[in-house]
């Protein structure tokens, strides 16, 4: 999601992102709080961190070339979310970092982010660098309320490794360091550039002269076509309704356009109820589902075994985000020619066709207990470099969030061409919610009424009410006065 994150939630999102942020990418499952403090003899039977690192705390001078005094013949310790885009990149990226530092880095890829490292933050052990993404990251929100995250304005501040005369913060991609920020404070940095939209194969759109759709209703003509030739319209992840949320959340920025986004994120009490474009969208979306036009089984599919039926023609579309090539690599046929579509229109939409969802995601923190912080700090200022943005898109398939950060020479794969052909169409038409790093709760009670909908146990204006009541709960958090977007 996956992710945001994706990306995906066990295997992006980056999840999602999720979600957002796969992969950021990705936001997928129930807030989670932090549990009591363990006994030493159960922390240490969890922590997968090895060794306490040498010198641990230790520093060396700070430079214009060591901006945070990292410190040579330390230990680094990385754990990185293993999903769509696999961990290949983040390894070579650490073999470079001990080359060029002299340090000494561990390695763990894992969906299993909250299973892995809940203890080691609650003990005051946590790594050096983590990409918290995936169904079962440690939501952002609930480690910044506990003073658990490293600001990194200062690795914003530092300069460029491709241009030491250019700050970091002057590299990136409109709305990265928006992304990142909890309470006014950058704590995070999402790294893929991650679009969200529908799917489709080219192959059978050819086989089947199937136009893609650009307004709602050539999109329902779509899926009812494929009814009739025995294939379903719409596939979904019916077990983690993030990605059917990416839709009705989508459907209502492009009717309602930016207001209507910012309106959500902003918790304003007319966010849901009383938005003509929130009961379009829902309206429009459950419509698919009282046409009977769902792939059979969709809603009780994890994502994998939906993206798989897809991969095998048993439905005409699916959401996603742009890890979805990666995370889908060994399903798809060669033949395939997997395409993006933005999502299709609604009448009198302020926003047009070519606008997409797109933005940071796939988190990467640096943990404030971390003991080697100024390691964690240069780590992320190393990702911001051409030359690691360059090994991520060779490894993951995918863009990163450096502005031209990706050698010419690096092919990517059908489905990401068409992700990146279509970003190029959008322009300055594109868009991303902040509302799922901000507050996890309420983004999985929107979930779960997204998941009530699809399975036709409530209808639209049920949703609509539940969506403002999760809304209405989150601005009653103290820290909602700090997360405001103009």
């Amino acid at each position: 999601m996956g992710s945001t994150s994706a990306h995906g939630e066990t295997g992006n999102g980056t999840g999602s992102g999720a979600g957002p942020g796969r992969r950021e990418l990705i936001k997928r499952s129930a807030a989670l709080g932090l549990i009591s403090v363990p006994t030493m003899s159960f922390l240490t039977a969890c922590a997968s961190g090895g060794d306490a690192p040498k010198a641990a705390g230790a520093k060396a001078a700070v430079t214009k070339e060591n901006p945070f005094g990292l410190a040579k013949g330390t230990k680094l310790d990385v754990v990185v979310f293993k999903g769509g885009f696999g961990d290949d990149y983040a390894k070579a990226w650490e073999a470079a970092f001990d080359k060029k530092w002299g340090t000494s880095s561990t390695h763990l890829g894992t969906p299993e982010i909250t299973g892995k490292l809940q203890t080691r933050f609650n003990g005051g052990n946590p790594p050096d660098v983590v990409d918290d993404s995936g169904a079962q990251r440690i939501k952002l929100d609930v480690l910044a309320k506990s003073n658990q995250l490293a600001d990194l304005t200062p690795v914003l501040d530092a300069p460029s490794l491709d241009d030491p005369n250019k700050k970091v913060r002057d590299l990136l991609i409109p709305g990265t360091v928006e992304q990142g920020m909890q309470g006014g404070k950058c704590v995070s940095l999402n790294y893929v550039y991650t679009v969200f939209g529908f799917w489709y194969s080219g192959k059978l759109f050819k086989e089947k002269g199937w136009t893609p759709p650009k307004t709602w209703d050539e999109f329902l003509d779509v899926c009812t076509k494929a009814k009739e030739a025995g294939i379903g319209g719409l596939a979904h992840q019916g077990k983690f309704p993030y990605y059917i949320n990416v839709v009705i959340m989508d459907l209502i920025a492009k009717k309602g356009g930016l207001e209507a986004m910012k309106a959500i994120d902003n918790l304003e009490p007319n966010a849901f109820e009383g938005s003509a474009a929130a009961l379009a969208a829902v309206e429009a979306l459950y419509e698919v589902v009282e046409k009977g036009l769902l792939m059979p089984g969709t809603n009780g599919l994890t994502h994998t075994e939906s993206q798989t039926a897809w991969n095998q023609y048993k439905a005409a579309f699916i959401p996603s985000g742009s890890w979805l090539e990666n995370e889908q690599i060994k399903q798809t046929p060669d033949d395939f020619d997997m395409r993006f579509l933005p999502m299709p229109l609604l009448p009198d939409s302020a926003l047009p066709f070519e606008a997409i969802r797109a933005g940071a995601g796939e988190p990467f923190i640096v943990p404030e207990q971390a003991a080697n912080k100024p390691g964690g700090l240069e780590f992320i200022r190393s990702m911001l470099s051409r030359e690691w943005s360059t090994i991520f898109a060779q490894q993951a398939n995918s863009l990163t969030v450096v502005k031209d950060g990706v050698d010419p020479g690096v092919k990517l794969r059908p489905g990401t061409q068409s992700a990146v052909a279509a970003l190029k169409q959008a322009g300055t038409n594109t868009f991303n919610y902040l509302y799922p790093d901000w507050y996890s709760e309420m983004d999985s009670s929107i979930q779960d009424a997204s998941n009530e909908l699809m399975a036709k146990r409530i209808q639209p204006k049920e949703w609509i009410k539940r969506a403002q009541a999760a809304v209405n709960k989150a601005a009653q958090d103290p820290n909602a006065k700090n997360n405001r977007r103009s």
